[in-house]
Parts: structure tokens; sequence; C-alpha cells
């Protein structure tokens, strides 16, 4: 919407593949340093050895493979989802819907943290949605949306036209749009990301790792480019 437009084409297309391709390229690269990082520091001197083995290789029967597909995988995967997205839920509808002192509680904190998302190039409403977006980040620009209308409910915008006038009337900028998309790509997971590391590892110490590393670095990244683009500009 900011860098590419909205009206589609040829160009559009392939301006938007070139910054896709580059924000994905940014991910790999973060990712490298991450476990160079990592292996300098608290993985230092532990062996890096992962050991697969392979089971028995037999004819695959459809119908066992559907099934524990759907039992082992499908089914656990959405009901940790659920566990976690029915409470967030009902968090998202008392923040929006409940009134203190005239305002409503999500407003109360998008303005708490308005000052420190300046700070990352972004604004409260920004940083609010990422943190009632933990259960599952596509929930997090309806989250914007909601917040910017004041409607109790989460909407979405059909037309990208209206939604990016939607931003710019409330001060996105092509700066708030570059940090929001690189918080975006570097910030905690999801809920069921974490649970699954939780429940990977067994440890409590990797899980907030886990969650720590990711922040610190998009905290970082959007701090430094707001801060440099305002320098400059």
């Amino acid at each position: 919407m900011f860098f590419a437009g909205t009206a589609g084409g040829l160009a559009g297309g392939l301006l938007s593949a070139g910054l896709l391709t580059g924000v994905i390229l940014l991910g790999i690269l973060l990712t490298f340093w991450a476990s160079r990082l990592l292996s300098a520091t608290v993985l230092k001197g532990v062996p890096s050895a992962f050991t697969l083995e392979l089971p028995p290789f037999r004819r695959p029967r459809v119908g066992q493979v559907v099934v524990r597909s759907v039992l082992d995988r499908t089914l656990f995967v959405l009901g940790r989802a659920a566990a976690v997205a029915a409470p967030a839920g009902l968090l998202i509808w008392l923040c929006a819907n409940v009134q203190v002192g005239g305002d409503s509680i999500l407003n109360w904190c998008t303005g708490f943290l308005d000052p420190f998302a300046r700070l990352l190039g972004l604004d409260g409403v920004i940083l609010m949605a990422f943190l009632l977006g933990f259960p599952a980040n596509e929930i997090v620009l309806p989250i914007v949306i909601m917040a910017y209308l004041s409607t109790g409910s989460i909407l979405e915008y059909d037309s990208l036209d209206a939604l990016r006038q939607l931003l710019v009337d409330n001060g996105w900028t092509g700066l708030t749009a570059v940090c929001a998309t690189l918080f975006s790509l570097a910030h905690w997971p999801c809920s069921t990301t974490c649970l699954t590391i939780a429940r990977e590892t067994k440890s409590v110490k990797w899980t907030l790792l886990s969650i720590a590393l990711p922040t610190g670095v998009g905290m970082a990244l959007c701090f430094t480019v707001a801060t440099v683009a305002r320098l400059l500009f």
C-alpha cells in the first residue's frame, strides 16, 4: 500500500514481489546471525549434532495417514490454538468495550504504550495490536482497524485504497509502514509456537529466550531505522 501502490498491474506486482523477497532474505540473515550469537553465548561449547532416525519404509495406507494426520496433528494444534484463542478473544472484546473514565480500556492501553512505540517508529495502537495478536498474528491488522475506528468488534477492509487512507488519516507514513513490516518480521512467536517450544524443550528458560530474542532484535531494528530516518529526513 505504501511502496508498491494499490492499483496492481505488472509493475506493482514485480515491486511487491521484490519487497517480499527482500523481507524474506532479511529474515534469513537474521536467523543466521541469531544462530551465531547463540553459539557464541548461551550455547557455547554445546555440541550441535542432530540425529534423526528414520522409521522402516512401508507402503502407505491412505486411510491410516488421513486419520493419523487429523487426530495426531490437526486436532492437536487446533485444540492448543482454541485453548489460547478463546480467552484472548474475550480479552480483546473486554478491552474494546469496557469503559473506564469515559474511555475504553483499549484506548487507555494504547495511550500508555504510545510514547515507547513512537521510539520504534510505530504508535500505541500498533504495539497494542501486536500484544493482543499473540494468539494469532493474523488478527493484528484487524485490531489496528478496530482501534482506529473505535468500534467494539474486529473488522477487515475489502479495499486497499480505503485501508491505506484510514492508516494515513491516523498518522501512518512510509516510516511507519517500514517499522511495522520489520516488527512483523521480528517479534515474539504466536501462542501456539510458544506452547510447542515449551512442550518440546520442557524448559521455561528456552521458551522465554525464544520470545525475548526475536522481540529484542525487532525492537532494535525498528529503533535504529526510525532514529536514522528522523535524523536524515
